[in-house]
């Protein structure tokens, strides 16, 4: 009986032919969901180490994800953009929407800041330029959401981005200045009097 030859396998078609096909997509889907949650630009090496694939399969991945997001596919111009910003990659709101959201954010942020926020902008206001992790050592406590908060408050700015380590850098913003009644950062008072040195504590213990 003679094998009917649709039912003969192609040497040249294998199982896994459909798993290499779909790899860059996989590649690009597991890279967009990581820039879905960090914080700070993503080099192509970090990436790569992230989701478990060779550099030049995320740079092809990124580069895809690019002309997507740009409508360059055929697919609808997205309200976001992926940008490489300090030898990084991130997701940003595209500028022709800032006010939209700055607006949106503001709408749904409550009027009070908490006891947290209040204390991590004091740091910036005082130390800025300065990082994310540069304020959470000063605080002794993770600070990322509260510095999203105060970004979108308005009181705070991604100032410029470490070339070297790609941390981003946080300065305050004319707002803040609106809503303390000062012209300029310099009139803030001098905080070495606010702080308390100790000494009252040492001298309670080393005097009978």
């Amino acid at each position: 009986m003679t094998a009917d030859p649709s039912l003969t396998a192609n040497p040249a078609v294998t199982d896994d032919s459909p798993a290499r096909s779909q790899e860059p997509v996989d590649i690009a889907r597991r890279i967009e969901a990581i820039l879905l949650v960090v914080d700070e630009p993503q080099s192509l090496v970090a990436l790569a180490a992230a989701v478990g694939s060779p550099v030049p399969a995320v740079r092809q991945a990124v580069d895809a994800l690019v002309r997507d997001y740009d409508g360059e596919t055929g697919a609808p111009r997205r309200g976001f953009e992926l940008r490489e910003v300090g030898g990084g990659w991130r997701l940003y709101v595209r500028e022709e929407h800032d006010d939209l959201v700055s607006e949106f954010v503001n709408a749904q942020a409550p009027s009070r800041l908490s006891q947290a926020a209040l204390e991590t902008l004091a740091v910036i206001a005082y130390k800025q330029p300065v990082t994310r992790s540069q304020v959470a050592a000063i605080r002794a406590v993770n600070v990322d959401s509260v510095v999203r908060t105060l970004v979108a408050r308005g009181l705070i700015t991604e100032v410029f981005t470490d070339p070297d380590t790609g941390a981003i850098n946080y300065g305050t913003t004319d707002a803040l200045l609106v809503n303390l009644g000062i012209n300029s950062i310099d009139e803030l008072p001098h905080i070495s009097p606010l702080l308390d040195d100790g000494a009252e504590g040492f001298e309670s213990e080393v005097l009978p």
